[in-house]
């Protein structure tokens, strides 16, 4: 039985278009670079995140959230660079966003937004997270996309 026509199917040939999620650790700077192999094995577009924590400390005073604002900025372009550079060496193109917000909020409001039909993310390196969850966990259990989880 076949699905209606004007139904969109997410990733039903393989991903067109796929999205890495990166924040600056190792595992997601090597989730990033397995996602633009992926990409250019597959001929699909590759779109990169990155959500700094910054709007999630509450209470700080305004010189530290200043401060924690203008970092979170040079990480992103740094990230940028990075992820430019992970496309270049595998012969593809990436476009990268930033969000600010809940990193799991706004990673699958963005993966929504573009349709996204995969989404690569680095493993987590906090011990805890093996206790409560990581946003790699929770973007699996949210079962709406495959997720590759990246060590």
């Amino acid at each position: 039985m076949s699905a209606p026509e004007n139904l969109f199917e997410i990733g039903t040939d393989g991903p067109s278009t796929i999205v890495a999620a990166v924040d600056g650790s190792v595992t997601s700077l090597r989730a990033c670079a397995y996602a633009a192999g992926l990409a250019r094995r597959q001929r699909a577009q590759l779109l990169a995140i990155y959500v700094p924590v910054v709007g999630m400390l509450a209470g700080t005073s305004a010189e530290a959230a200043l401060a924690l604002r203008q970092g979170a900025e040079e990480t992103a372009k740094l990230l940028q660079e990075l992820a430019d550079q992970a496309a270049r060496e595998r012969g593809v193109a990436i476009r990268f966003c930033t969000r600010n917000g809940d990193p799991y909020t706004e990673i699958t409001r963005f993966a929504d937004e573009v349709r996204a039909d995969a989404l690569v993310v680095g493993a987590s390196e906090h011990l805890g997270h093996r206790l409560i969850g990581s946003l790699a966990v929770r973007l699996v259990r949210a079962g709406r996309w495959p997720v590759t989880v990246v060590p």
